[in-house]
């Protein structure tokens, strides 16, 4: 493998992903992304220009995507709308990006016989139960409760369609909540962070008791890279770093970390269909694969996040205010 396409990589999880990959193999990597307001372009500065190319589209051209397809040996598919919230507001560019856009993917690489690998969302499983011991499984069953979460089960379903049916050579994995550099400021531990650096009150849905299980976003990309790298056709990894808390208990770690009262802080009406729990069991990854997470401690992993938003509030800044006045029209 000399040659890999990442969609998306202008996005949270795919730039960390594509910095993860370019500095621990000689990979050429070619981003592909749609510069939504998710992607930022900043967040690519500095890679290498002899290893890395950047290309402006929409995953839905099936023109483009076949043309860059063929250029390639894999297909790292990260781009997807992600935001439970906006899918509640506005469902239809959930289905064009993750149900059309990936669609068009995996035609164009079972065409080329290109090496498929699909990112996708624990949220896929519905939720769990706060007092239930159980976590999602490999073979847990599909329950998705928003616009968001049903797009990507679909995703994922055609993934495994087409193994089954066209010999695609794919690999799906299932990710817990991310955290870490680089993530737009919608999202529940920017927004907070960077609410706090601008002296505003945190607020949290409900009573904040939803829990969550956190991995740093370098334990993501070193995951992916793993199942690139090792893993079986047809498979699915499920990716965690056994950080299950609730909200409100990370929101108390933040206040603490920037030195206010843990309890300084508002609950305010909780959203619809707000999921519970969410527990991710991976030890079919780290027993086949042999991946561990670097980031084991998360209150050193979620300091480190405070210091880069604060270290790097001309990456943030633009976005902000715009964020806010959305959420404010909407009610959030």
């Amino acid at each position: 493998m000399q040659r890999i396409l990442v969609t998306g990589g202008a996005g949270f999880i795919g730039c960390n992903f594509v910095h993860y990959i370019m500095g621990h193999s000689r990979l050429h990597v070619t981003v592909l992304d749609k510069l939504t307001y998710a992607g930022n372009r900043a967040s690519l500065a500095g890679l290498p220009p002899e290893r890395f190319e950047f290309v402006k589209g929409d995953i839905c051209d099936a023109a483009l995507v076949e043309k860059l397809t063929g250029q390639v040996d894999a297909v790292v598919h990260f781009a997807a709308e992600s935001h439970n919230d906006n899918s509640l507001e506005e469902p239809r560019p959930f289905v064009d990006t993750n149900l059309v856009g990936t669609f068009t993917l995996i035609e164009a690489a079972r065409k080329h016989g290109t090496r498929f690998h699909h990112i996708s969302t624990d949220e896929v499983y519905g939720d769990l139960a706060l007092d239930d011991p159980a976590r999602f499984t490999e073979g847990s069953v599909y329950r998705p409760t928003s616009p968001y979460s049903a797009t990507k089960a679909g995703s994922d379903l055609l993934v495994r369609a087409w193994v089954r049916s066209f010999g695609l050579r794919a690999t799906i994995s299932n990710c817990s909540n991310n955290y870490g550099p680089y993530q737009h400021v919608e999202k529940f531990i920017p927004r907070q962070i960077t609410n706090l650096l601008d002296g505003i009150r945190p607020r949290l849905y409900g009573e904040g008791r939803n829990v969550r299980d956190w991995i740093h976003v370098e334990d993501h990309s070193s995951a992916v890279a793993a199942i690139l790298e090792r893993g079986r056709i047809g498979e699915t990894y499920l990716i965690g770093a056994d950080g299950e808390l609730s909200n409100r208990s990370v929101v108390e770690k933040l206040l603490v970390q920037v030195g206010q009262s843990p309890d300084a802080y508002d609950l305010v009406t909780d959203r619809p269909g707000h999921d519970l729990r969410y527990a991710i069991d991976s030890g079919k990854l780290r027993r086949e694969l042999g991946w561990t997470p670097r980031y084991g401690d998360f209150d050193a992993g979620l300091a480190a996040t405070v210091r880069w938003y604060r270290d790097n509030e001309a990456w943030w800044r633009p976005k902000k205010a715009e964020t806010e006045h959305k959420y404010a029209g909407q009610g959030h």
